[in-house]
């Protein structure tokens, strides 16, 4: 039996992000994979029992390493104001550091493998949200609101700059945008007093 080779292992994972990015799910075969890390087909299946095994492995370690970046230096404990702009930190910094990561990821999130992708890595990142969401509630920092409205007024401003970021565009597409910290506290003061009794 053959053992497992942590730089092919690595190497492994990163072509399948950007093939994935590239090609998307069902462009992406083992095959093409093989040949594109310069290995033989048997040598993934060393690592991963099929394509679907590698796609739900490498999906929830994505899932996972962006939970643990999430919460870097973060409590559900925290006032609201600070927790949230703690999260707006470690999510714009992770997503603006990993853009083929989080292509891949809403790829996959999008896909038959998403239900399985985001149970398996962030479960317990839901949970932790869900204590900051009804503790800053319960402490009357933020007005009662149901966690699908919480999320999209406290998340999608923030998903929607950084979109407009990576693609170098504002809205339509016709002139330039760069995020930046002005911009992104800006938007951040008119979540707080969305979210605010």
């Amino acid at each position: 039996m053959r053992t497992r080779d942590i730089n092919k292992e690595e190497l492994v994972k990163e072509k399948t992000i950007e093939m994935i990015v590239k090609y998307g799910i069902e462009g992406f075969t083992m095959n093409k994979l093989a040949k594109e890390c310069g290995i033989s087909v048997a040598t993934l299946y060393i690592y991963y029992a099929d394509k679907e095994d590698l796609i739900k492995k490498i999906g929830t370690e994505m899932g996972t390493y962006f939970f643990k970046s999430s919460l870097k230096d973060f409590s559900p404990d925290m006032p609201f104001a600070v927790g949230l702009a703690k999260q707006w930190e470690n999510r714009s910094e992770f997503m603006l550091k990993n853009t083929d990561k989080i292509a891949c990821w809403e790829i996959l999130q999008n896909s038959n493998y998403g239900e399985h992708i985001v149970n398996e890595s962030l479960m317990e990142l839901k949970e932790i949200m869900m204590q900051f969401l009804h503790g800053a509630i319960e402490r009357k920092e933020i007005v009662p609101v149901t966690k699908e409205v919480f999320w999209s007024i406290a998340y999608g401003p923030l998903y929607n700059l950084l979109r407009f970021h990576e693609k170098g565009k504002g809205l339509g597409g016709t002139t330039p945008f760069t995020l930046t910290k002005e911009i992104q506290q800006e938007a951040f003061r008119l979540v707080i007093k969305a979210l605010t009794p």
